[in-house]
């Protein structure tokens, strides 16, 4: 029996190339198109899923990467109960610069905003130039949702928005805020399955 909808509104940033958009898509509507086009601006989809006695409806806004439309993010971390920091995994630059996305993330964001990061194209293994390890070592560091991930190939797609939705609480819905209010807690998980 379900017993209550949260509405969960999250964002998917880091620079142009790393699959963002692959994965919303992969995770939306269950398909990969390898000549997706690069998101200007922003685009929004929603997905509602059930997690134990509760729907969680994912409002996702997945935001440009290129530099010229970067002054934008901050206006979609304001209100986002979670935020989905992506990484290439055959770019050792992506997951420098991804650093520099969560600092900006702490000065402009909520303060207990759920940071998850996402090491995308776990297919690539051969091209790897991201160890697993050092990546979440540092998302550890930073108490972030850790997964590798494959738009592709459809891995750990669903199991990275899983572990968001088991760190929001079945009071996560402020009811004196409207409904616009999320209260956030961290919770230690190592449930995901391996890449590769």
């Amino acid at each position: 029996m379900i017993k209550s909808v949260t509405k969960v509104a999250q964002m998917i940033v880091q620079d142009t190339g790393v699959g963002k958009s692959s994965i919303v898509w992969r995770f939306v509507e269950d398909s990969f198109d390898p000549n997706i086009n690069p998101t200007i601006g922003a685009s929004f989809m929603t997905k509602t899923v059930q997690y134990q006695s509760e729907l969680h409806k994912f409002l996702i806004w997945d935001t440009a990467g290129q530099e010229r439309f970067r002054a934008l993010a901050p206006m979609y971390y304001r209100g986002s109960a979670a935020a989905i920091i992506v990484y290439d995994i055959t770019k050792e630059e992506t997951l420098q610069t991804l650093k520099n996305w969560v600092k900006e993330l702490r000065q402009h964001g909520p303060p207990n905003i759920v940071v998850a990061i996402a090491g995308n194209k776990c297919d690539l293994t051969d091209a790897r130039e991201v160890l697993e390890k050092d990546a979440k070592d540092y998302a550890d560091s930073i108490h972030a949702v850790f997964v590798e991930t494959s738009a592709k190939n459809a891995i750990n797609i669903n199991e990275l928005f899983a572990e968001i939705s088991r760190r929001i609480p079945s009071t996560a819905v402020n009811p004196g805020a409207n409904n616009k209010g999320f209260k956030l807690r961290r919770q230690p998980s190592d449930t995901r399955r391996s890449c590769c």
